[in-house]
Protein backbone atom coordinates (compact mmCIF):
# COMPACT_ATOMS: atom_id res chain seq x y z
CA UNK A 1 0.00 0.00 0.00
CA UNK A 2 1.92 3.32 -1.07
CA UNK A 3 0.27 6.60 0.48
CA UNK A 4 -1.10 7.80 -2.95
CA UNK A 5 -4.76 6.70 -1.29
CA UNK A 6 -7.47 8.43 -2.80
CA UNK A 7 -9.08 11.05 -0.50
CA UNK A 8 -12.89 11.35 -0.41
CA UNK A 9 -14.02 14.62 -1.03
CA UNK A 10 -14.19 17.88 1.17
CA UNK A 11 -17.99 18.04 1.58
CA UNK A 12 -18.26 14.07 2.39
CA UNK A 13 -15.33 14.49 5.25
CA UNK A 14 -17.15 13.27 8.20
CA UNK A 15 -20.57 12.88 7.25
CA UNK A 16 -20.69 10.55 4.58
CA UNK A 17 -19.91 6.53 6.19
CA UNK A 18 -18.20 5.41 3.10
CA UNK A 19 -15.52 8.57 3.32
CA UNK A 20 -15.11 7.71 7.19
CA UNK A 21 -14.99 4.25 6.58
CA UNK A 22 -12.34 5.09 3.40
CA UNK A 23 -10.25 7.01 5.59
CA UNK A 24 -9.93 4.40 8.72
CA UNK A 25 -9.34 1.60 6.16
CA UNK A 26 -6.63 3.68 4.04
CA UNK A 27 -4.76 4.17 8.05
CA UNK A 28 -4.61 0.43 8.84
CA UNK A 29 -3.14 -0.54 5.95
CA UNK A 30 -0.31 2.31 6.18
CA UNK A 31 1.95 -0.05 8.71
CA UNK A 32 3.26 2.37 11.58
CA UNK A 33 4.73 1.12 14.72
CA UNK A 34 6.46 3.32 16.67
CA UNK A 35 9.51 4.94 15.06
CA UNK A 36 7.87 4.32 11.52
CA UNK A 37 4.81 6.77 11.12
CA UNK A 38 6.48 9.11 9.12
CA UNK A 39 4.17 7.43 5.49
CA UNK A 40 0.74 7.37 7.63
CA UNK A 41 2.11 11.08 8.96
CA UNK A 42 1.94 11.87 5.55
CA UNK A 43 -0.72 10.60 4.20
CA UNK A 44 -2.92 12.04 7.35
CA UNK A 45 -1.40 15.69 5.91
CA UNK A 46 -2.78 15.30 2.47
CA UNK A 47 -5.93 13.69 3.69
CA UNK A 48 -6.41 16.81 6.09
CA UNK A 49 -5.60 18.78 3.06
CA UNK A 50 -8.47 17.93 0.65
CA UNK A 51 -10.83 18.03 3.26
CA UNK A 52 -10.62 21.73 3.67
CA UNK A 53 -7.65 21.83 6.88
CA UNK A 54 -4.51 23.33 6.98
CA UNK A 55 -1.95 20.50 7.57
CA UNK A 56 1.93 20.45 8.66
CA UNK A 57 3.90 17.98 9.62
CA UNK A 58 6.37 19.16 13.19
CA UNK A 59 10.14 18.64 13.98
CA UNK A 60 9.04 15.22 16.32
CA UNK A 61 6.93 13.40 13.29
CA UNK A 62 3.15 14.87 14.36
CA UNK A 63 0.89 15.53 11.93
CA UNK A 64 -1.38 18.97 12.89
CA UNK A 65 -4.37 19.80 11.26
CA UNK A 66 -5.53 23.21 11.81
CA UNK A 67 -9.39 25.31 11.00
CA UNK A 68 -8.71 28.94 10.51
CA UNK A 69 -8.39 30.99 13.82
CA UNK A 70 -11.79 32.96 14.77
CA UNK A 71 -12.53 34.83 17.54
CA UNK A 72 -13.76 31.65 20.36
CA UNK A 73 -12.35 28.81 22.01
CA UNK A 74 -9.26 26.78 20.58
CA UNK A 75 -10.35 23.26 20.97
CA UNK A 76 -7.19 20.36 20.59
CA UNK A 77 -8.09 17.07 19.42
CA UNK A 78 -4.85 14.50 19.47
CA UNK A 79 -4.47 10.77 18.96
CA UNK A 80 -1.33 8.72 18.34
CA UNK A 81 -0.23 7.31 14.78
CA UNK A 82 1.53 4.50 15.87
CA UNK A 83 0.62 1.07 16.70
CA UNK A 84 3.11 -1.46 18.52
CA UNK A 85 4.64 -4.21 16.20
CA UNK A 86 2.74 -7.04 14.03
CA UNK A 87 1.02 -6.04 11.16
CA UNK A 88 -2.54 -7.18 10.80
CA UNK A 89 -4.36 -8.33 8.20
CA UNK A 90 -6.43 -5.68 6.60
CA UNK A 91 -10.30 -6.41 5.75
CA UNK A 92 -13.62 -5.95 6.34
CA UNK A 93 -16.02 -8.28 7.19
CA UNK A 94 -19.34 -9.02 9.28
CA UNK A 95 -19.32 -5.01 10.21
CA UNK A 96 -16.13 -5.63 12.08
CA UNK A 97 -12.79 -3.62 10.26
CA UNK A 98 -9.63 -5.53 11.17
CA UNK A 99 -6.15 -4.00 11.53
CA UNK A 100 -3.69 -3.05 13.52
CA UNK A 101 -4.28 0.00 14.86
CA UNK A 102 -8.27 0.07 14.44
CA UNK A 103 -8.94 0.00 17.90
CA UNK A 104 -5.39 1.48 19.64
CA UNK A 105 -5.94 3.98 18.48
CA UNK A 106 -6.26 5.07 14.39
CA UNK A 107 -10.06 4.46 15.17
CA UNK A 108 -10.20 7.36 17.35
CA UNK A 109 -8.05 9.37 15.42
CA UNK A 110 -9.55 8.67 12.28
CA UNK A 111 -12.95 9.78 13.92
CA UNK A 112 -11.08 13.14 15.15
CA UNK A 113 -10.21 14.30 12.07
CA UNK A 114 -13.30 13.71 10.16
CA UNK A 115 -15.66 15.85 13.33
CA UNK A 116 -12.63 18.42 13.06
CA UNK A 117 -13.32 18.28 8.95
CA UNK A 118 -17.23 18.40 9.38
CA UNK A 119 -16.42 21.24 11.58
CA UNK A 120 -14.57 23.65 9.41
CA UNK A 121 -16.26 26.99 10.18
CA UNK A 122 -16.28 26.60 13.90
CA UNK A 123 -15.99 29.90 16.04
CA UNK A 124 -13.00 29.67 17.25
CA UNK A 125 -9.82 26.79 16.07
CA UNK A 126 -9.89 23.40 15.64
CA UNK A 127 -6.46 21.52 15.92
CA UNK A 128 -6.14 17.74 15.52
CA UNK A 129 -3.12 15.76 16.20
CA UNK A 130 -1.56 12.53 15.67
CA UNK A 131 1.17 11.94 17.32
CA UNK A 132 4.13 9.79 17.59
CA UNK A 133 5.78 7.06 19.81
CA UNK A 134 2.80 6.84 22.23
CA UNK A 135 3.81 3.22 22.90
CA UNK A 136 6.68 4.03 24.00
CA UNK A 137 8.14 4.99 27.59
CA UNK A 138 9.14 8.56 26.93
CA UNK A 139 5.68 9.62 24.82
CA UNK A 140 8.01 11.50 23.06
CA UNK A 141 5.00 13.03 19.95
CA UNK A 142 2.80 14.44 23.11
CA UNK A 143 5.57 16.33 24.96
CA UNK A 144 7.04 17.91 21.87
CA UNK A 145 3.54 19.37 21.55
CA UNK A 146 3.22 20.26 24.81
CA UNK A 147 6.31 21.83 24.55
CA UNK A 148 6.66 23.88 21.22
CA UNK A 149 2.44 24.30 20.64
CA UNK A 150 0.35 26.80 23.04
CA UNK A 151 -2.21 25.74 25.23
CA UNK A 152 -5.25 25.03 23.93
CA UNK A 153 -8.66 25.96 25.83
CA UNK A 154 -9.84 22.39 26.09
CA UNK A 155 -8.39 19.12 25.03
CA UNK A 156 -9.62 15.46 23.90
CA UNK A 157 -7.32 12.73 23.84
CA UNK A 158 -8.28 9.58 21.42
CA UNK A 159 -8.34 6.12 23.14
CA UNK A 160 -10.66 3.58 22.92
CA UNK A 161 -12.93 4.31 25.33
CA UNK A 162 -16.35 2.41 23.80
CA UNK A 163 -18.65 5.07 21.97
CA UNK A 164 -20.55 5.36 25.01
CA UNK A 165 -17.72 5.55 27.93
CA UNK A 166 -15.56 8.70 28.59
CA UNK A 167 -11.97 8.35 30.15
CA UNK A 168 -11.67 10.98 32.95
CA UNK A 169 -8.68 9.37 34.70
CA UNK A 170 -5.95 7.47 33.98
CA UNK A 171 -2.95 5.89 36.52
CA UNK A 172 0.43 7.42 36.50
CA UNK A 173 3.75 5.52 35.54
CA UNK A 174 7.22 5.33 36.98
CA UNK A 175 9.44 3.41 34.51
CA UNK A 176 12.29 2.23 36.21
CA UNK A 177 15.85 0.05 35.44
CA UNK A 178 17.62 -1.33 38.05
CA UNK A 179 21.19 -2.53 37.17
CA UNK A 180 23.63 -4.14 39.74
CA UNK A 181 27.05 -5.79 39.00
CA UNK A 182 29.63 -8.01 41.97
CA UNK A 183 32.30 -10.02 41.58
CA UNK A 184 32.74 -13.67 39.53
CA UNK A 185 32.44 -16.48 42.20
CA UNK A 186 31.74 -19.55 42.48
CA UNK A 187 27.95 -20.46 42.66
CA UNK A 188 28.38 -22.06 46.28
CA UNK A 189 29.66 -18.71 47.68
CA UNK A 190 27.11 -17.67 49.90
CA UNK A 191 27.70 -14.20 49.40
CA UNK A 192 24.58 -12.44 47.34
CA UNK A 193 25.04 -13.01 43.54
CA UNK A 194 24.03 -10.50 40.99
CA UNK A 195 20.84 -12.04 39.88
CA UNK A 196 20.14 -12.67 43.73
CA UNK A 197 20.72 -9.04 44.38
CA UNK A 198 17.80 -8.25 41.34
CA UNK A 199 15.66 -10.58 42.90
CA UNK A 200 16.00 -8.15 46.16
CA UNK A 201 15.55 -4.95 44.64
CA UNK A 202 12.19 -6.57 43.30
CA UNK A 203 10.90 -7.57 46.78
CA UNK A 204 12.10 -3.61 47.46
CA UNK A 205 9.55 -2.59 45.38
CA UNK A 206 6.89 -4.82 46.34
CA UNK A 207 7.14 -4.10 50.35
CA UNK A 208 7.41 -0.23 49.56
CA UNK A 209 4.83 -0.12 47.50
CA UNK A 210 2.71 -2.55 50.22
CA UNK A 211 0.52 -5.39 50.80
CA UNK A 212 -2.52 -3.72 48.96
CA UNK A 213 -0.46 -3.11 45.53
CA UNK A 214 -1.74 -4.08 42.59
CA UNK A 215 -3.61 -3.33 39.07
CA UNK A 216 -6.95 -4.07 39.75
CA UNK A 217 -8.02 -0.49 41.85
CA UNK A 218 -7.55 2.80 40.66
CA UNK A 219 -6.87 3.55 43.78
CA UNK A 220 -3.54 1.52 44.73
CA UNK A 221 -0.39 1.66 42.97
CA UNK A 222 0.44 -1.63 40.64
CA UNK A 223 3.80 -3.35 39.86
CA UNK A 224 4.66 -4.97 36.77
CA UNK A 225 8.34 -6.24 36.45
CA UNK A 226 8.42 -6.31 32.35
CA UNK A 227 11.76 -7.70 31.80
CA UNK A 228 15.04 -9.48 33.69
CA UNK A 229 18.27 -10.53 32.08
CA UNK A 230 21.70 -11.53 34.23
CA UNK A 231 24.14 -13.36 35.31
CA UNK A 232 26.01 -14.45 38.40
CA UNK A 233 28.04 -10.86 37.67
CA UNK A 234 25.73 -8.58 36.25
CA UNK A 235 21.96 -8.28 36.36
CA UNK A 236 19.48 -5.73 35.33
CA UNK A 237 15.38 -5.15 35.90
CA UNK A 238 12.81 -3.59 34.16
CA UNK A 239 9.95 -2.64 36.29
CA UNK A 240 6.80 -0.71 35.53
CA UNK A 241 4.73 0.52 38.44
CA UNK A 242 1.18 2.21 37.63
CA UNK A 243 0.51 5.06 39.82
CA UNK A 244 -2.11 6.54 41.47
CA UNK A 245 -3.28 10.72 41.80
CA UNK A 246 -1.31 11.61 44.67
CA UNK A 247 1.39 8.66 44.86
CA UNK A 248 4.90 10.33 45.63
CA UNK A 249 6.96 9.32 43.29
CA UNK A 250 10.25 10.95 43.57
CA UNK A 251 9.77 9.92 47.32
CA UNK A 252 9.11 6.41 46.68
CA UNK A 253 12.85 6.41 44.54
CA UNK A 254 14.71 8.25 46.81
CA UNK A 255 13.43 5.16 49.35
CA UNK A 256 14.83 2.49 46.68
CA UNK A 257 17.72 4.11 46.66
CA UNK A 258 18.33 4.06 49.99
CA UNK A 259 17.12 0.69 50.78
CA UNK A 260 19.62 -0.07 48.53
CA UNK A 261 22.36 1.69 49.70
CA UNK A 262 21.79 0.45 53.48
CA UNK A 263 21.87 -3.08 52.03
CA UNK A 264 25.00 -2.82 50.74
CA UNK A 265 24.58 -3.93 46.64
CA UNK A 266 25.89 -0.97 44.80
CA UNK A 267 22.74 -1.10 42.08
CA UNK A 268 21.90 1.75 39.80
CA UNK A 269 18.60 2.68 39.70
CA UNK A 270 17.43 4.59 36.66
CA UNK A 271 14.16 6.56 36.38
CA UNK A 272 13.49 6.05 32.39
CA UNK A 273 10.34 7.96 32.29
CA UNK A 274 7.31 9.13 35.12
CA UNK A 275 3.90 10.68 34.30
CA UNK A 276 1.51 11.11 37.18
CA UNK A 277 -2.04 9.75 37.83
CA UNK A 278 -4.67 12.23 36.22
CA UNK A 279 -8.53 12.60 37.03
CA UNK A 280 -11.02 15.15 34.69
CA UNK A 281 -14.24 16.52 37.08
CA UNK A 282 -17.21 14.49 36.18
CA UNK A 283 -18.56 17.82 35.61
CA UNK A 284 -15.99 19.75 33.46
CA UNK A 285 -16.82 20.98 30.02
CA UNK A 286 -15.18 18.20 28.23
CA UNK A 287 -16.88 15.40 29.79
CA UNK A 288 -20.41 17.37 29.25
CA UNK A 289 -20.14 17.77 26.17
CA UNK A 290 -19.52 14.19 25.23
CA UNK A 291 -21.86 13.40 27.23
CA UNK A 292 -24.01 15.10 25.01
CA UNK A 293 -22.99 13.33 22.18
CA UNK A 294 -23.20 10.01 22.99
CA UNK A 295 -26.62 11.04 24.47
CA UNK A 296 -27.85 12.65 21.18
CA UNK A 297 -27.45 9.38 19.33
CA UNK A 298 -29.26 7.67 22.10
CA UNK A 299 -26.33 6.38 24.59
CA UNK A 300 -25.80 6.70 28.24
CA UNK A 301 -22.71 8.38 29.04
CA UNK A 302 -20.33 6.06 31.04
CA UNK A 303 -17.69 7.62 32.83
CA UNK A 304 -14.35 5.57 33.85
CA UNK A 305 -11.13 5.64 35.39
CA UNK A 306 -8.33 3.30 33.92
CA UNK A 307 -5.58 1.51 35.33
CA UNK A 308 -3.54 2.13 32.64
CA UNK A 309 -1.69 5.51 31.42
CA UNK A 310 -1.92 8.05 28.00
CA UNK A 311 -0.76 10.60 26.34
CA UNK A 312 -3.75 12.70 28.79
CA UNK A 313 -1.21 12.25 31.45
CA UNK A 314 1.62 14.02 29.50
CA UNK A 315 -0.26 16.96 28.63
CA UNK A 316 -2.04 17.26 32.45
CA UNK A 317 1.11 17.69 32.96
CA UNK A 318 1.73 21.02 31.50
CA UNK A 319 -1.39 21.98 30.90
CA UNK A 320 -4.16 22.99 33.38
CA UNK A 321 -7.37 22.85 31.30
CA UNK A 322 -10.24 21.14 31.31
CA UNK A 323 -9.98 18.00 28.92
CA UNK A 324 -10.91 14.23 28.76
CA UNK A 325 -10.26 10.68 26.51
CA UNK A 326 -12.74 9.10 24.24
CA UNK A 327 -12.83 7.29 21.54
CA UNK A 328 -14.84 4.46 19.60
CA UNK A 329 -13.14 0.89 19.76
CA UNK A 330 -12.68 -2.01 23.05
CA UNK A 331 -9.66 -1.36 24.72
CA UNK A 332 -9.80 -4.97 25.61
CA UNK A 333 -8.68 -5.42 21.62
CA UNK A 334 -5.52 -3.11 22.53
CA UNK A 335 -2.17 -5.15 20.94
CA UNK A 336 -3.90 -8.49 20.43
CA UNK A 337 -4.27 -9.97 17.43
CA UNK A 338 -8.34 -10.03 17.02
CA UNK A 339 -8.02 -6.06 16.99
CA UNK A 340 -10.52 -4.62 14.84
CA UNK A 341 -13.43 -1.95 15.31
CA UNK A 342 -17.10 -1.99 14.93
CA UNK A 343 -17.79 0.41 11.74
CA UNK A 344 -21.23 0.82 13.81
CA UNK A 345 -19.09 1.93 16.57
CA UNK A 346 -16.83 3.99 15.02
CA UNK A 347 -19.69 6.06 12.70
CA UNK A 348 -21.28 6.30 16.63
CA UNK A 349 -17.75 8.05 17.95
CA UNK A 350 -17.80 10.59 14.87
CA UNK A 351 -21.47 11.55 15.43
CA UNK A 352 -20.09 11.95 18.98
CA UNK A 353 -17.08 13.75 18.44
CA UNK A 354 -19.21 16.12 16.26
CA UNK A 355 -22.07 17.09 18.49
CA UNK A 356 -19.35 17.16 21.61
CA UNK A 357 -17.21 19.94 18.91
CA UNK A 358 -20.99 22.08 18.65
CA UNK A 359 -20.96 21.66 22.34
CA UNK A 360 -17.61 23.52 22.79
CA UNK A 361 -18.20 26.57 20.68
CA UNK A 362 -19.58 28.46 23.99
CA UNK A 363 -16.72 27.49 25.93
CA UNK A 364 -14.70 30.54 27.91
CA UNK A 365 -11.56 30.96 26.54
CA UNK A 366 -8.61 31.86 28.85
CA UNK A 367 -5.17 32.88 28.21
CA UNK A 368 -3.45 30.17 25.93
CA UNK A 369 -0.46 31.30 27.00
CA UNK A 370 2.68 29.49 25.55
CA UNK A 371 3.96 25.95 25.45
CA UNK A 372 5.03 24.72 28.73
CA UNK A 373 7.75 23.11 30.46
CA UNK A 374 6.84 18.90 30.96
CA UNK A 375 7.77 18.10 34.51
CA UNK A 376 7.97 14.62 36.07
CA UNK A 377 10.80 13.58 33.14
CA UNK A 378 13.77 11.94 34.15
Amino acid sequence: MTTETAVPPAALAGTDPGAAVDLLRSMLEIPSPSGEEGPLARHLADVMRGWGLTARIDDAGNVIGETPARPGPRIMLLGHMDTVQGQLAVHLEGGRLHGRGAADAQGPLAAMVCAVAAHRGFPGQLVVVGVVEEETPKSRGAVHIGRTLARPDALIVGEPSGWPGIVIGYKGKLDLEYRVGCPATHPSNPVEKATESAAAFWQDVLELLGPEQGHASFATPGATLVGMRGDITEAELEVSIRTPVGFDQDGFVAALRERDQVRGRGGRLAVVNGVRAVEAERRGPVVRALSAGIRSIGGTPRPTLKTATSDMNTLAEVWDIPMATYGPGDSALDHSDEEHILVDDYLRGIAVLTTALGELTTLPTGDAGSAGELGGES
